[in-house]
């Protein structure tokens, strides 16, 4: 191809591979106008050079290689494709142009990196240049770094990822080319406009002079932050933003506030880490307990050189923490101190978020140490803590703090104080909410009064600080009770603070909007609460000082402050003198009031509790002294009140003053005596309950409930204590569980349990249950020690609860409207949270953890013991617990394995009595569970999963996947480790609706796990993989394989692939905003709450979601969903359901199918573990659904059938019978809808199914026997078949009895054909059975074989192969016991079958009842089945009709009515005759009265089967293939009618292939049998080719039924017509030949009709098989070419109807088959020339298009077909078909000028021809032949039947008649003949029934009885029965063509046979001699 005239020629994508450089220059040059010029960005032809587009740039022609780039730059810029090419291309383009010389190539390189980045592919193009730096080449180098450079320029620090830039610059700083040091301060210089100082740290190893000059050039750069400038495909509407700026004159402040701030890059970030723990000297540990102060400075010294590095590797810091703890601790060298408070800091400094897990530990510590006075030493550890502080959260070291606040060295106090204001302002209102503030407050409110001016100045600190992060109006609150100078100090505070991060008091104003966020919540009640009180400052006072202050004692204290939170805003005021109230109440009370209050009438006293009530009642709120006023009411005789009236209004104005007035709880103390002792008063224990409730209002529910058991409990009146328990529990619904302290009177509800009363006792068991609401199942664990009985009363309380969610709380809202709405849920996890007995530190001292720490194992085992004794009995624990998180770490991995599993078990007793709380132990105690899963031994990794299982349940997944320890535990090489947590992962995932972005940092050791050696590993990582994707996304993952090696890359994005395919969706979000913020697992107080705060709350959320999750659909469509399951489990890539037994793998493996394509809940229902009830509800809501969802039912059908496969092998009969009433359902649904199993979902259900059949429960037994029935009209009987025949071989003998009755009906249902593989085979393997131990299997074996026999009679015998004397007695025995039984006996599938046709008798209406469906098209094989059942149907219409006109007939004698529809149908009694009554043969002698024939349907005919018509067509259909000639030429005849009428002719829509199988098997069936039949009338086999041949041409003619014709039927009906029209033996027929021209007619008539694409696609295939087949004739060849020329002549016409792709395919699979050399070796050369002629055509119409059409040909390049297309596009215009077009127009011209001279006669002819116009036809011929006497009609009339000739003749005869008046002959009962049919052919509306007809079926029944003398077998087979039904049809048709020719009306009896006396009387004596 040196020549350029060659290359000229050729393609685009060609020359530019080619090797000659000018090629490729002129390839390159048009690819880049291609490129210019193509619009659309997803065209085919982008494609085409995805392979090219490395060679663009890699061109070793440095003229071509320009070029190139240009191409490449515009393909990149306008290709949707291009991403894909990022990779190959920019390694090019750094390799290969960044090293020219020429600046143009350099500039485009540079260009193409960029426009990468543009369309999303930064990430790839940065890490190639990087690659680059690494280059020999200084020129390379410098243009990478210059390109970055200007990559960061335009895109931003956002899209150009600095770290691993910034990681080898300083290498560049140190390059010998002082061109690349050159581009590097300038690439640095650019770097820092974005980052500024964060670029510092990382560069201060450079050159100190070049260190200098950069800081030079950092000064001189503007201050303003920079911009981007470019911008990526998905940042549009930025980039129009930024353009609009540029337009408006570049607003540069406007753009600052509305462009989103650049990140803040922290430096720590772009620092590598360093592993100092190896580096630490060997003998460190050693040195640092050293009695000598020297070593352990010497120590100190060599860690704090190490800890001073910015950035620590992450390790096990635990030892090393805990020897810097002791020094700091115990230490008495301050200096000592001072240096293990540096290297604290510089840990935790170097750590960060990673140190996180000691903070806890060393924080006490700390503070406990500033009683140190040295300011260096103090200066040391404030730095420490600070940075301690900064590793962890404010909420995790709360309590440590708090826990110093009350310390008497004011030292301690002040420097905690100090350290939390300077903690504070690294908060925001959200790290600081409001129940922070409300455990610190009232420390620094009592520290505000301390004695100590610098603990009040740290105080005053603290809170301003507090004050200016949330908003003086969220402090004010607790500060109400401060003076105003105090308040003004705080402020002056809040004033002086800097917040860091903020400028200047940007804090306090952005806090101001914040607080009036939630003003309905906050701002009403304050004004409301104070008017209690005298006023506001004493009410507030008394709320801050007397609260957690008394009863908040040490560290313990989170107990007091769960429970006494709420109490810090109630009014508690002090104890008045009874003065003081005598004299507050008459200010307010009438003065006859006070006198009569103690009077000794009872009737005064009343009168004064009404005025003391009225009083009340318009007394204002801010005058009501309400403790004055209850003191009145105690006053005597006070709560010992006699008359029931005045103590129920006493007792009513308590409640009274509690609601109206400031109630304290002071004043509640006075009346709660009174209340309780009234409760269980019969007549004032309602209004004692009321004040109750209105106290519990006013004071809060747990203090009131607190103080009111324990006053109960202090009496002995069993009602006053029952009583009380019932308020409680009603109250605690009213006013929510929200702080109550179980505590508080758990031991009184433990003493009720015991109490004798039995009141009280269920008093205490119905409270328990409301408590159980709310708390749930940690509650049972307080009363695990009772009684087994009591126990049980109380689980059962607990069931009833069981799924209940908590009412509301509508009271006590006073308080808590005080509160913010965002602050409500924390406020109500943390009041929740007073944990009962929380265990103390003290409790686990020293010794244990010391013990635990022991080298003897016994010592070990010993402390653990002690330690899980301690846990067990506290129940609840709080969430500090000091160093036993460190100790229990140290024993997970322990030596001793049964010591780690000991571990395993306290670590779950903690999860369940830590409840949420634990989250802030997971990274210390946790991450160490992980660790656990990678040990040797199964047990001990069980043990860790359900302990990590535990854990989860309480904290949820969000801390686990936060930070880097997960992937530092996969990154361990482990593959017990990997496979566990990948599993863990893959469960957990789908249920998380978001995933901490560190989750990202697995997904490299997930890839690695995918490549693992171990299998199970990878199992497991697959099965993680399309959860990982869910949340990280497809694409996230896929850029992350870009840092895998080339070898892995490939096949890990492969599995990426299949992930994406099965990718489960996410989980719904939460309804609303409260139920996502109540069900976070994230929130602040939640590790405070402990379970009773948490618990309660959930319930509703979590009712709501599931209820709106529900309302969705329940099946997910999803797209080619089932197919691809199918496609898996034949390729062996799942498992293939096929098991015994069900294992866990195809559970998981079910589980995971159904992921994708089920509701998530309903999932989680159908695998409900534990609750079968939830599996009975899942299936009742897929029952309800069915319908509505039944696309989506039928697409998850095979995952459908499988879960119930597992139900199958379960006990649970609740659930088996649910199952069965949706399969029962399911169906006959399936079959209305025309739906089939396919073979994959009935080999992995049948099976299973048969296997309950054995089950010993009738109602299963028959469910399941009633669902096979149904099972067969959506899955043919005959492969139902097999699957019973492998149930009869089971050992449950109930199961091979059930198969084998089964197989019964199967046979008498659907004949032997059912018998797979075949009869005789099947029959042996049943008949074995005839010989089984158990009784039930051998009468079922016998009952099988005997409708064998009754179908087929003694063939059975042969059938069943050699028996035993004794079976075969047997079988003989049961055999002659069937004949005898009655119909009434008969077996249960026959009294079906006769209930069908009784049904049928009384409702002949619809005689088609019980074809419930439209039946799909079956495969051939089926025919038969269907042909039987169709017949019977056949027979029941017949019937139904025959009795009405049996009915209209009376006359008739009974006993001569012979019932013989029954005799046919009851093949049970082959010997016995229906009884006869004597008669009189004399009476026979009289002469008798022939009732006239009555015309009647043969068949269920189109006109009148309306609502049946599908299942009458498949009924003719089945009969055309018929081997019956007769019966084949009556079907046929039955079609053509509707063919022929155009309103009718549709019913045939969706039948066509069905039928033109038919027909061919037909065809096939005379040319091998038929024709080969010498005792055949060879007339009848061309009538039924003439009637073939009609339907086909009738068919063919309407073209839209012709197109529903199938590729491959076409291609066996188009070989059946060339074979028939070469067969020789059809000459010798008379007529043979005009035939053979029908035939070449109706070929032609296929071609034009039929779909272009099928028919060409059809003989394509045709020739290469009779080219392949060398026994073929080569006639047939050349007659399917001729065929394929003709389709070629027409291609202009249908071209544009030809589906290009498909015939391509074909074509190319021929030359394949056939190459260009094979073919050229055929004997001739036609193939090769029609095969050219067809491509030459084809390029000829689409030109180059053609090429586009190769879509479906794979491995295209390969193929001989592109190769040829392309030569023949090139040289298309120099062929021409005018020629052959010209000669067929010629053609067309004679064909049309001989049309022409006989149009009109054509015309009449075609109307004479036609039903509705035949009349019309007639008439006009008459006409025409009046007036053109001497007309030939000779030729219209030669090629048409003789009946066709004399009907015409006729029709002229009559209407010659009618005009000359001789009278009118009706032909309305004529049937017009169809062209070229025989009148054996034309159907009828009727037919005669004749004595011919019932003596033929008296025939049958004579054979059958042994009465003639014939050859047949006894019993009539169905086959007899059809033939007889048709030769019937058959006579009575021809009688009545004969009836119509000779115009008689007169029955005929010609075939009649005469009747004898004598015989009938000879006959009748010997039934007679064989009845007795």
């Amino acid at each position: 191809m040196g020549d350029d005239s060659e290359w000229m020629k050729l393609p685009i994508d060609q020359k530019c591979e080619h090797k000659v450089w000018k090629a490729r220059l002129n390839g390159y040059e048009e690819a880049l106008k291609l490129f210019q010029r193509i619009e659309d960005e997803k065209s085919p032809e982008w494609g085409k050079y995805l392979g090219l587009l490395k060679k663009f740039v890699t061109d070793s022609n440095a003229v071509a290689q320009l070029k190139g780039l240009e191409a490449a730059l515009a393909y990149v810029e306008n290709a949707h494709l291009a991403g894909k090419t990022s990779g190959e291309v920019v390694s090019g383009v750094v390799s290969k142009v960044f090293n020219q010389p020429k600046a143009r190539a350099k500039e485009l390189g540079s260009d193409i990196c960029l426009m990468y980045i543009e369309i999303e592919r930064a990430e790839v193009v940065q890490d190639e240049l990087i690659k680059g730096l690494d280059n020999k080449n200084p020129k390379i180098v410098v243009t990478c770094i210059e390109t970055l450079r200007k990559a960061l320029s335009e895109f931003g620090s956002k899209i150009i990822t600095l770290k691993p830039v910034v990681k080898v610059l300083p290498k560049q700083f140190e390059s010998r080319e002082k061109a690349v040091r050159d581009e590097a301060k300038l690439l640095s210089v650019e770097i820092y406009k974005w980052i500024r100082d964060a670029l510092r740290p990382p560069l201060q190893g450079i050159n100190s002079v070049q260190l200098k000059e950069l800081e030079e050039e950092w000064v001189k750069l503007p201050t303003t932050a920079p911009k981007q400038s470019r911008f990526l495909r998905s940042q549009q509407a930025l980039k129009a933003k930024f353009e609009q700026q540029q337009a408006a004159g570049g607003d540069e402040a406007d753009g600052d506030d509305d462009d989103e701030p650049a990140p803040q890059v922290d430096p720590y970030e772009l620092l590598e880490p360093v592993e100092i723990l190896s580096k630490l000297p060997k003998d460190f540990y050693d040195k640092i307990e050293a009695k000598k102060w020297q070593e352990r400075k010497e120590a100190l010294e060599a860690l704090e050189t190490l800890a001073k590095n910015p950035k620590l590797e992450n390790g096990d810091y635990g030892d090393l923490v805990r020897a810097l703890k002791k020094v700091i601790g115990k230490d008495a060298n301050v200096m000592l101190v001072t240096l293990a408070a540096k290297c604290l800091a510089g840990l935790a400094a170097g750590l960060r978020k990673k140190f996180g897990t000691y903070a806890g530990h060393v924080v006490p510590t700390i503070l406990e140490k500033f009683k140190e006075k040295k300011p260096q030493v103090v200066q040391a550890l404030q730095e420490a803590i600070d940075a301690v502080f900064l590793t962890t959260t404010l909420q995790n070291i709360s309590e440590d703090v708090l826990g110093v606040m009350d310390n008497k060295n004011p030292s301690i106090k002040q420097q905690a104080s100090l350290f939390l204001a300077r903690s504070f302002r690294h908060c925001t209102q959200a790290t600081l909410p409001k129940s922070m503030l409300k455990a610190f407050c009232p420390a620094f409110l009592k520290q505000v009064n301390d004695s100590a001016p610098e603990v009040r100045d740290a105080a005053y600190e603290a809170l301003g600080t507090a004050m200016k992060v949330v908003g003086e109006k969220a402090v004010n609150p607790f500060l109400a009770d401060l003076d105003k100078l105090k308040l003004d100090k705080i402020k002056e505070s809040a004033d002086k603070v800097e917040l860091l991060g903020k400028k200047g008091g940007g804090g306090a104003e952005k806090k101001a909007p914040a607080a009036k966020v939630a003003p309905p919540a906050k701002v009403a009640p304050p004004a409301e609460n104070p008017a209690r009180s005298s006023g506001p400052p004493k009410k507030a006072s008394a709320a801050k000082s007397g609260g957690p202050p008394k009863k908040g004692k040490s560290a313990s204290a989170l107990s007091a402050k769960g429970k006494k939170v709420p109490e810090t805003k109630e009014f508690i005021e002090t104890e008045l003198s009874i003065e003081v109230c005598e004299e507050k109440s008459a200010a307010v009370l009438p003065a006859s009031c006070m006198q009569l209050l103690d009077s000794a009438n009872w009737k005064e006293r009343l009168a004064s509790m009404e005025e003391f009530q009225k009083a009340v009642e318009q007394m204002d709120k801010n005058e009501m002294p309400c403790q004055a006023l209850v003191r009145m009411l105690a006053k005597k005789p006070g709560w010992k009140e006699t008359n029931f009236q005045v103590m129920q209004m006493k007792l009513h104005i308590v409640g009274l003053i509690a609601q109206k007035g400031s109630f304290s709880k002071t004043s509640a103390f006075v009346v709660l005596d009174g209340l309780v002792d009234k409760i269980g008063d019969v007549k004032c224990g309602g209004k004692a309950k009321e004040g109750l409730t209105a106290t519990a209002e006013a004071c809060s529910l747990p203090w009131t409930a607190e103080q009111v058991v324990s006053m109960v409990f202090a009496q002995k009146n069993p009602k006053n204590q029952a009583e009380t328990l019932n308020w409680l529990s009603n109250a605690m619904k009213e006013f929510g569980f929200t702080g109550i302290n179980v505590k508080g009177f758990i031991n009184n509800v433990k003493t009720a349990l015991g109490a004798t009363n039995p009141a009280v006792r269920t008093a205490a068991i119905t409270l328990l249950g409301v408590m159980y609401l709310y708390m749930g199942a940690p509650l049972r664990m307080f009363f695990e020690d009772e009684k087994p009985a009591l126990l049980k009363q109380i689980d059962d309380e607990f069931e009833k609860m069981q799924g209940q969610s908590p009412p509301a709380a509508f009271r006590g809202t006073k308080k808590g409207g005080a509160e913010e709405d965002g602050e409500e849920a924390d406020e109500q996890e943390e009041d929740g949270g007073g944990a009962p007995d929380i265990m103390d530190l003290d409790k686990i001292t020293q010794d244990m953890v010391d013990k635990m720490a022991d080298k003897n194992w016994k010592i070990r085992k010993e402390g653990l013991d002690e330690v899980a004794a301690v846990i067990s009995e506290a129940k609840f624990i709080q969430p500090s617990i000091g160093e036993l998180p460190m100790a229990l770490k140290g024993r997970l991995n322990d030596s001793n394995k049964i010591l780690c599993q000991q571990t395993l078990t306290i670590l779950q007793q903690i999860a369940v009595a830590m409840g949420p709380a634990l989250k802030q132990h997971v990274k210390s105690l946790g991450m160490p569970i992980i660790t656990v899963l990678g040990d040797s031994k199964t047990n001990v990794r069980a043990a860790a999963m359900t302990t990590l299982q535990a854990w989860v349940e309480q904290t949820g997944m969000k801390d686990w996947l936060e930070g880097e320890d997960l992937s530092e535990e996969l990154k361990r090489e482990n593959p017990f480790l990997r496979q566990e947590v990948l599993g863990w992962l893959a469960e957990k995932l789908p249920t998380m609706r978001t995933v901490p972005s560190d989750l990202m940092l697995c997904v490299p050791y997930l890839f690695i796990c995918l490549e693992d050696r171990n299998g199970d590993v990878r199992k497991k990582a697959q099965d993680a993989l399309p959860t990982f994707m869910m949340h990280l996304g497809y694409e996230k993952m896929l850029k992350a394989t870009g840092k895998l090696k080339p070898a892995s890359k490939e096949p890990v994005s492969a599995l990426l692939e299949k992930a994406r395919a099965v990718m489960p969706a996410k989980p719904a979000p939460p309804p609303g905003k409260a139920g996502a913020a109540k069900s976070s697992s994230g929130g602040a107080p939640a590790s405070k709450s402990g379970w009773l705060g948490v618990l309660g709350k959930k319930a509703p959320v979590t009712k709501v979601k599931d209820e709106e999750d529900r309302s969705g659909v329940i099946f997910i469509l999803v797209p080619n969903g089932k197919e691809q399951r199918i496609k898996e489990e034949k390729g062996l890539k799942v498992l293939k359901w096929n098991f015994q037994t069900p294992r866990d793998e195809y559970v998981d493996q079910l589980k995971t199918q159904m992921s994708t394509c089920f509701a998530r809940w309903l999932q989680d229902e159908l695998f409900h573990a534990s609750d079968f009830q939830r599996q009975v509800k899942a299936i009742g809501v897929m029952g309800e659904r069915m319908e509505d969802e039944l696309e989506g039912t039928v697409s998850c059908l095979d995952l459908i059938l499988k879960w119930f496969t597992l139900r199958f092998f379960e006990t649970n009969s609740t659930v088996l019978m649910k199952v069965l009433e949706y399969l029962k359902q399911l169906f006959p649904t399936l079959s209305r809808e025309n739906y089939h199993l396919n073979e994959y979902e009935a080999s992995s259900f049948i099976p299973y199914l048969i296997l309950k059949v054995g089950e010993s429960k009738d109602v299963v037994r028959k469910d399941v026997r009633a669902i096979l029935t149904m099972l067969c009209k959506v899955y043919p009987a005959s492969k139902v078949f097999p699957f019973l025949m492998d149930g009869t071989k089971s050992k449950n003998s109930k199961q091979r009895a059930e198969c084998l009755e089964e197989l019964g009906c199967l046979i008498e249902n659907y004949g032997m054909n059912v018998c797979q593989p075949t009869p005789a085979k099947s029959l042996k393997e049943i008949a074995v059975h005839i010989g089984d131990r158990d009784n039930s299997v051998r009468n079922a074996a016998l009952n099988t074989v005997v409708a064998v026999y009754n179908v087929c009679g003694d063939q059975v015998y042969k059938l069943i192969g050699n028996l035993s004397e004794k079976e075969m007695s047997m079988l003989e025995e049961r055999v002659k016991r069937s004949a005898k039984k009655t119909p009434a006996a008969a077996p249960p599938p026959n009294r079906q079958a006769a209930e069908r046709e009784r049904l049928q008798r009384e409702h002949p209406s619809n005689p088609n009842a019980t074809f419930m469906r439209k039946p799909a098209q079956q495969p051939q094989e089926e025919v038969p089945n269907k042909l039987k059942i169709m017949y019977r149907t056949y027979r029941i219409q017949a019937r139904a009709q025959n009795a009405e006109r049996e009915h209209s007939h009376p006359s008739i004698p009974k006993e001569f009515q012979l019932d013989l529809d029954m005799i046919e149908n009851d093949h049970t009694r082959v010997s016995e005759l229906p009884d006869l009554v004597q008669h009189k043969l004399e009476e026979l002698l009289e002469p008798i009265m022939m009732p006239e024939p009555k015309i009647r349907s043969v068949s269920p005919h189109f006109d009148d089967l309306h609502n049946s018509t599908a299942s009458t067509i498949n009924f003719v259909i089945s009969q055309v293939a018929s081997g019956d000639i007769n019966t084949s030429i009556q079907a046929l005849a039955q079609i053509d009618e509707v063919l022929r009428q155009e309103d009718k002719a549709e019913a045939m829509s969706g039948h066509i292939d069905q039928f033109l199988i038919a027909t061919f098997m037909q065809l096939r069936l005379i040319y091998n049998t038929h024709m080969a039949d010498d005792r055949l009338d060879k007339k009848d086999i061309f009538k039924l080719y003439s009637c073939i041949i009609g339907n086909m041409l009738s068919l063919f003619s309407m073209e839209s039924l012709a197109r529903e014709a199938s590729m491959g039927v076409l291609k066996d009906l188009m070989h059946g017509l060339i074979t028939l029209m070469l067969d020789a033996r059809v000459e010798d027929i008379e007529d043979g030949q005009q035939l053979i021209r029908s035939v070449n007619l109706l070929v032609v008539r296929v071609l034009e009709k039929s779909d272009q694409t099928n028919i060409l696609s059809a003989l394509l295939v045709l020739l290469q098989d009779s080219l392949t087949t060398s026994s073929g004739s080569p006639m047939f060849a050349e007659l399917v070419m001729k065929c394929l020329w003709r389709m070629i002549r027409f291609l202009p016409e249908t071209i544009n109807s030809i589906n290009l792709d498909r015939i391509l395919l074909d074509v190319h699979n021929f030359m394949k088959v056939f190459p260009k050399e094979k073919l050229k070796q055929l004997k001739s050369d036609v193939p090769h020339r029609t095969l050219k002629t067809l491509l030459h055509t084809l390029c000829k119409l689409t030109g180059a298009k053609i090429l586009d059409h190769m879509s479906m040909i794979e491995n295209r390049n390969e193929s001989e077909l592109e190769a040829h297309l392309r030569r023949v596009v090139k040289h298309s215009g120099n062929f021409s078909g005018m020629k052959s077009d010209r000669g067929t127009e010629k053609g067309q011209d004679d064909r049309m000028s001989k049309a022409k001279v006989s149009d009109i006669l054509s015309e009449i002819f075609k109307k004479i021809g036609s039903k509705e116009n035949t009349k019309e036809g007639l008439t006009e011929l008459y006409e025409y032949k009046q007036k053109y006497s001497d007309a030939d009609l000779e030729p219209f009339l030669r090629n048409t039947s003789q009946f066709f000739q004399s009907y015409v003749e006729r029709g002229l005869r009559m209407i010659e008649s009618e005009r000359e008046g001789k009278g009118r002959i009706q032909p309305s009962s004529t049937v017009i003949p169809q062209h070229g049919l025989d009148s054996g052919s034309v159907p009828l509306n009727g037919e005669e029934m004749k004595p011919a007809v019932y003596y033929e079926r008296l025939k049958i029944l004579r054979q059958r009885q042994g009465l003639e003398n014939n050859s047949r077998p006894s019993v009539a087979s169905s086959t007899d029965m059809l033939q007889s039904k048709l030769s019937q049809l058959k006579e009575s048709r021809e009688s009545h063509f004969q009836q119509e020719q000779s115009h008689s009306h007169s029955p005929t009896r010609s075939s009649s046979p005469a009747a004898n006396l004598d015989d009938l009387k000879k006959r009748l004596e010997r039934i007679k001699s064989n009845r007795q």
